[in-house]
């Protein structure tokens, strides 16, 4: 049954009729809005959301609608740029830019090895890029330093889901939220991130008054003020309201032991780990009510079904993989999971951004395969045809590391596609200065904060130009006709890579160019035979499939060509040792834990609690800087607003960063509404006007990270720290200490 009532959102810039629609998906957030494209004499002049899409039923997020607009931009790059002696980029042929950039890469490969080129992409792209990518780079390059923007965004979903059940993919499924009795948004705010989901769990409550919704963030978001229960928790206390809701709930015995007995290891060393975190405690660090915590367990242990969703607030402050562990937790020992309404929904931020893992185009490898098992190495070497010896082995190492490797000159050729680092990274300082020592190539269709310390600019086609498939936050693949074609002398990202390849002269071991095909499509078709028996199996889809049925979630089989709507409904887990895709990882210091180590679990087929620690921010407010400093995103841009910002009804909505103070220390502080201020931290500052308002607590301030150097000194990033969580390596953006003053002539 449909979750809502048909409607079209749509927007269109055409004089006359429109000549053509043509099939597509969102190319913004994860929820993956169905959508067709307008074409006219050769342009894209607006797109609409198709009513006949279960994900979306017509409609559109506010960015979907106006996604078009920059494909038609005057600022768009046209034409390779290659930097001169004088320090000036300038227009250069696709030849001379592509042989200056092959001649690179054999040099720094020839004096570093292969792992002195790193590839760092986007969560924006197609899966057949991503697969390029992990092809070209770990058989070709023999480079294990592969990542992307996704690990800024999402990279905690990927760890947490492999602690507790042995590879990646996310449980629930967006069809879940149409039953669920209780939804659990931590650290998500979908009424501003994801605003078609957030419909869904709308329409339903007004209709029904179901689910009971409860929403745990420090600020009191637009999601918030709609929650049944808002847990407005302190800064850096997830894992610490976690572990005392978990031990309530123990301590009332709302448990399905059965479930427990039968699917899970390792409960007795969870229940020990949160023994000490009575709700007493546990609301002291929260700085929450003990009788709300009480009301929260009582609420999560007695519910019959319940979806919970993590976001940006959960994956981007510290402990961040053990507080989505204590989540999986949750629903493991309530037996809350693999069933109708049911299941950890962990959220992808950007549309692709699962999928690049799928794949392996970030630190994994292709299909869920370990890089710690001799035997899937083997099996992806026989799959392309390559010597064993050329697949690097052990864990990743993410951007935040290769930063490292740049500052140390072990780096030194840096391929940039489609992401903005010089915005969007925090400690901006560093980053840019590790940059500059390094080769960049930047593929992007503007030019953006990035490209001023490139070398190299490849200017590429954009979302409705280009064909392929992209997966969402539920594991929906969906397929993206091409509308229109590139403008003249811009080439797609596969065809960019691909001729790299050939240029490098990279072949598998018979001589023949490692990367065989020439299409998308034949791309998808060799990626099929990669996935088959693997969690993530593609092997029963065609793009003839995924456009007729609106997409398909993965696994389908050749024998389940329809999909998955949800994991383990069978209870069975991938967690044998010769099928897991990791050993995992020790859940405070982050330290791979050996083959044999994770034998001695016995899980085999069954899902695993884990301890979940409570460390804290690894910098707090102190005397001179006094306040809890929070970034986030905002309803009318996209990360660097490389896109939005060119985009004139979405950037006149928000046209410029600002912090956002409460009142009371506004008052103190003597700052008045929209006056510029100039916030401090240990490691830089930046000039924005105020917001004063309610919205976040005493003590604490927020700042939208969207913004760069067009504005003059905004960028948050200026401000945050590099510090990582241990296990997902993913940038603790939402907890720093700074300081606000007003700023005298």
């Amino acid at each position: 049954m449909a979750w809502g009532d048909e409607r079209q959102d749509i927007h269109i810039h055409s004089q006359g009729e429109v000549e053509k629609w043509v099939h597509s998906t969102c190319n913004l957030c994860s929820i993956g809005c169905g959508c067709d494209i307008a074409v006219k004499e050769g342009h894209i002049v607006g797109v609409k959301g198709k009513k006949d899409d279960s994900i979306n039923l017509g409609r559109l997020d506010p960015k979907a609608q106006y996604q078009w607009e920059p494909n038609n931009h005057e600022d768009r790059l046209l034409h390779p740029l290659i930097r001169n002696k004088e320090g000036n980029l300038e227009k250069a042929s696709w030849e001379e830019a592509m042989n200056y950039i092959v001649k690179k890469a054999k040099e720094v490969m020839k004096e570093k090895g292969g792992d002195g080129a790193a590839i760092y992409s986007t969560g924006q792209g197609f899966l057949e890029d991503y697969y390029t990518i992990a092809k070209i780079g770990r058989a070709g390059l023999g480079t294990h330093l592969l990542d992307a923007n996704t690990r800024l965004c999402t990279a905690t979903t990927e760890w947490c889901l492999l602690q507790s059940f042995g590879a990646d993919g996310v449980p629930a499924s967006f069809e879940d939220l149409d039953e669920a009795e209780t939804i659990m948004l931590f650290g998500h705010n979908p009424a501003e991130t994801g605003t078609v989901f957030f419909d869904r769990i709308m329409e339903r409550k007004k209709k029904t008054g179901k689910p009971y919704l409860i929403v745990a963030d420090p600020r009191e978001t637009l999601t918030a003020k709609e929650a049944d229960l808002h847990l407005q928790l302190k800064p850096a206390t997830n894992a610490a309201l976690l572990n005392g809701l978990i031990r309530e709930i123990i301590s009332e015995g709302w448990l399905d032991e059965e479930f427990i007995e039968k699917n899970t290891v390792q409960f007795n060393e969870m229940k020990e780990s949160v023994e000490p975190w009575s709700l007493e405690r546990a609301g002291n660090e929260a700085a929450i009510p003990v009788p709300t915590l009480r009301l929260a367990a009582e609420k999560l242990g007695r519910t019959e079904s319940l979806v919970s969703t993590t976001l940006q607030g959960a994956f981007q402050s510290s402990d961040a993989t053990s507080a989505c562990v204590a989540i999986n937790n949750l629903h493991l020992m309530r037996g809350l999971i693999g069933k109708p309404g049911s299941g950890p929904l962990h959220m992808a931020g950007q549309p692709s951004s699962s999928g690049n893992r799928t794949v392996g185009g970030v630190g994994t490898y292709p299909g869920n395969r370990n890089p710690e098992n001799p035997e899937h190495l083997r099996e992806v070497a026989e799959l392309w045809n390559v010597e064993e010896s050329m697949l690097a082995v052990g864990p990743e190492k993410g951007i935040i590391k290769q930063i490292e490797l740049m500052e140390k000159e072990k780096i030194g050729f840096f391929w940039n596609i489609h992401t903005n680092p010089l915005v969007s990274l925090p400690n901006l300082p560093r980053a840019k200065k590790a940059l500059e020592k390094t080769f960049v190539v930047v593929q992007d269709p503007f030019l953006t904060e990035t490209t001023e310390v490139a070398d190299v600019v490849l200017p590429p086609a954009m979302w409705g130009e280009k064909e392929g498939t992209m997966e969402n936050a539920d594991r929906t693949i969906n397929v993206l006709r091409k509308a229109v074609e590139p403008p003249p002398n811009v080439k797609s990202d596969l065809d960019i890579l691909i001729d790299f390849s050939r240029r490098m002269e990279l072949q598998d071991k018979d001589g023949n160019p490692l990367v065989g095909y020439s299409t998308p499509e034949e791309a998808f078709e060799e990626w099929k035979k990669v996935s088959e028996g693997r969690p993530s199996d593609m092997s029963g889809m065609t793009y003839e499939k995924l456009e007729k049925e609106n997409g398909i979630r993965w696994p389908a089989t050749q024998s389940k060509p329809e999909g998955t709507v949800r994991l383990y409904e069978n209870h069975h887990f991938p967690t044998e040792p010769e099928y897991c895709q990791s050993y995992g990882k020790d859940m405070v210091t982050g330290r791979p834990k050996t083959e044999k180590e994770f034998e001695q679990l016995n899980a085999d087929g069954k899902a695993i609690f884990h301890p979940t620690r409570h460390l804290g921010a690894p910098e707090k407010p102190r005397k001179d800087f006094p306040f809890w400093l929070n970034t986030g995103r905002l309803l009318w841009h996209w990360h660097t607003r490389t896109k939005t910002a060119r985009s004139p009804e979405l950037n006149e909505k928000a046209p410029e960063a600002y912090v956002t103070i409460h009142e009371d220390d506004a008052s103190f502080l003597d700052i008045s509404e929209g006056e510029l201020v100039q916030v401090f931290s240990p490691r830089g500052s930046i000039k924005v006007p105020a917001r004063i308002g309610t919205e976040v607590n005493q003590g604490e301030v927020f700042i939208p990270f969207h913004y760069g150097n067009w504005e003059e000194n905004q960028a948050a990033n200026q401000l945050t720290i590099d510090v990582v969580d241990p296990l997902s390596h993913q940038p603790i953006f939402k907890q720093a200490s700074c300081r606000v003053e007003k700023i005298t002539e």
